[in-house]
């Protein structure tokens, strides 16, 4: 049988089909699969040096760097600027001297988009002195820089393995309405916005939601944004943060939540280790510990310990930043890593759905302290419907105000608990950031609403 014919319109150029390394980009971490031969690379002009006749292009995309080499004479026609979005067309061949051991000797230079004349620092810049707030005004180009753009990049890989590990332990991912007709933290703190004809808010929690999941799936887990409005602007509180929340039945009291944790922060940090050891070791002297041995201190305890050997007097029904660094320094003294567990908070300070732990007024309710800092709060919750009205009754609160929400109590939920970790404040305290700023794209807080 005759193969068959292409037919081609009368009025369209036929062209060779054949795709060839320059036909296409590649990206700058594949160009030693091509030596020798010639690539078309893609990027932004990273670094220029002239040495003599011979002009070295340092071109950057988002996989890694490549230096580029042109006759000086040839490159001043182009009038190339650092920033500058450029496309080059070259050879490539095995440079020992060079940190990628190739270099790309190139044929031609098209720049597709010339940065402007001022710019407020180059993308080659340590990004320590560069002031935050001009990092964050002009994000783009500060996540070009190795150091925000390591910052971002392990966030990204912290929110995979985050996925990860749940998915692996037969986690379902769910995904809620950030509308609501109420608060599930209190109504202080919350964003009032016009719903038509309504008032409505911006979410605070996805905590209810997580609860109807379990009642249904049994184990599920949601990462989205919150919103808390609180009056803060400090180095560690945002009004839109990212919450990393997780709830599951069957559970026999807030310890089986507390060794959940260990072993998925755990299971989280060894992936990290693994794939991004030499990242995380520009940022901190050792990588990341094992959970497993975090200690879980009762609050009264940690009150008596603060007591006893930093003289505090003046904490009651929370812990206070220094508290949390105190606690913190006395467990890796103890333990060998810089955190703790804290639970059996007063039951009167924590959500109206929070399990009693005992009789003594203490919550099933626990905060994780992890190098100074709150990063997680989790706990027991209440799972049978005239427990949670009687909570809701003994803060004055009309049980009726919450009807859509215990409705859902008559389907069969089991006992539950679960836990939400801020991504912003774990990521800071992975990397050792000083500021939850810096571990945000485009921060929210009582004062900043744009970029």
């Amino acid at each position: 049988m005759a193969p068959p014919q292409i037919v081609v319109p009368a009025n369209s150029v036929l062209r060779d089909c054949t795709v060839t390394t320059a036909a296409r980009r590649i990206f700058i971490e594949n160009i030693s699969e091509f030596i020798p031969g010639e690539v078309r690379l893609k990027g932004w002009i990273y670094r220029l040096r002239i040495l003599g006749k011979t002009a070295f292009v340092i071109l950057r995309d988002c996989s890694g760097e490549a230096q580029c080499v042109i006759a000086s004479e040839a490159l001043g026609d182009h009038k190339l600027k650092v920033e500058d979005v450029a496309e080059i067309l070259g050879s490539v061949r095995a440079e020992p001297r060079s940190k990628t051991g190739c270099e790309v000797d190139i044929s031609e230079i098209r720049v597709l988009n010339r940065a402007g004349q001022r710019l407020p620092f180059q993308s080659a810049a340590q990004a320590e002195s560069v002031g935050l707030e001009t990092l964050i005004q002009y994000r783009p180009l500060s996540l070009r820089t190795e150091a925000v753009g390591d910052i971002f990049r392990m966030q990204a890989a912290l929110l995979a393995s985050f996925r990860d590990a749940l998915n692996r332990r037969r986690f379902t991912e769910i995904v809620t309405s950030k509308i609501v007709s109420g608060g599930t933290e209190g109504g202080s703190n919350l964003f009032e916005i016009k719903y038509f004809d309504r008032v409505a808010y911006l979410a605070q929690s996805p905590q209810f939601y997580k609860e109807h999941g379990v009642a249904g799936l049994e184990r599920v887990y949601e990462t989205a944004h919150v919103y808390r409005a609180e009056p803060h602007a400090s180095s560690r509180h945002l009004t839109e943060y990212y919450s990393l929340d997780v709830e599951f039945g069957f559970i026999d009291g807030p310890e089986d939540v507390v060794q959940f944790e260990r072993e998925l922060l755990t299971d989280i940090f060894e992936n990290l280790n693994q794939k991004y050891g030499d990242v995380i070791k520009k940022y901190r002297a050792d990588l990341l510990p094992s959970m497993l041995g975090v200690a879980c201190w009762e609050f009264d305890a940690c009150l008596e310990m603060l007591r006893s050997e930093f003289g505090r007097t003046d904490l009651e029904d929370d812990l206070d930043p220094e508290a949390e660094r105190q606690l913190c320094q006395r467990a890796a003294r103890e333990t060998g890593i810089p955190a703790v567990f804290v639970l059996g908070f007063p039951l009167a300070a924590r959500p109206f759905y929070t399990a009693p732990r005992g009789s003594s007024g203490a919550a099933s309710s626990f905060d994780l302290l992890f190098q100074g800092l709150e990063i997680t709060t989790g706990g027991q919750r209440l799972h049978l419907r005239e427990d949670l009205e009687a909570a809701l009754r003994s803060r004055s609160i009309e049980p009726a105000n919450f009807e859509s929400h215990l409705a859902m109590f008559d389907l069969g939920m089991p006992p539950h608990g679960g836990f939400a970790i801020g991504l912003e404040r774990l990521t800071c305290q992975v990397l050792n950031l000083q500021n939850v700023r810096q571990a945000v794209l485009y921060p929210r807080d009582r004062y900043k609403l744009t970029p």
